[in-house]
C-alpha cells in the first residue's frame, strides 16, 4: 500500500510566478503542470477566459520532497486556513475511503469522495482541527 503526504499550496492567480520562483530559489524541477484551460470543460461552469491559462495542477520536486501547486478555483477565495493543504495520495480506493470517512468525522467536506478525470477516488475534507486534506488516489 502507498501512503504519502505531500503539501500542496494554493495562489491567488500567481502560482505561475510561484513556481519560476521556486525553480530559481530552491532549484525545483517541474514534473507536471496542467492548466484550467487543459483540463475538460463543464458546460454548467464555463471558465472565464482569463482563468484559462491560470494552473490547476503542478509537481515540483525539491530536494527529496515534493511541492504541489495550484491557482485557488474562481469562486473559491483564500483565507487563512485554507491556502495550504496536505494531499494524501494513496493506490487504493478502499484506503482513500477509511481516511475519508475518518477524517470528514467532526469535520467538513469541501468534495465528496468521488471518481474524477483524474482520480478514482478523489476528496477534499478538513477534519475536526481544521486541517484540510486532499485524498488522491494514484490510477492503476
Amino acid at each position: 500500500m502507498t501512503l504519502q503526504l505531500t503539501p500542496y499550496v494554493f495562489f491567488e492567480g500567481n502560482a505561475r510566478e510561484a513556481i519560476r520562483f521556486y525553480e530559481e530559489v530552491l532549484d525545483a524541477e517541474i514534473l507536471f503542470c496542467q492548466t484550467l484551460g487543459e483540463g475538460p470543460d463543464n458546460p454548467d461552469h464555463p471558465l472565464p477566459a482569463e482563468m484559462k491559462e491560470k494552473i490547476a495542477h503542478a509537481v515540483l520536486k525539491v530536494g527529496d520532497t515534493e511541492l504541489m501547486i495550484a491557482d485557488a478555483f474562481p469562486g473559491q477565495p483564500l483565507h487563512e486556513g485554507n491556502q495550504v493543504n496536505i494531499c494524501i495520495t494513496v493506490n487504493m480506493t478502499e484506503k482513500a475511503q477509511q481516511l475519508y470517512d475518518a477524517l470528514k468525522q467532526n469535520g467538513h467536506v469541501g468534495i465528496p469522495l468521488e471518481e474524477t478525470y483524474f482520480s478514482p477516488a478523489y476528496a477534499l475534507v478538513t477534519d475536526r482541527f481544521g486541517v484540510t486534506f486532499q485524498i488522491f488516489t494514484r490510477k492503476k
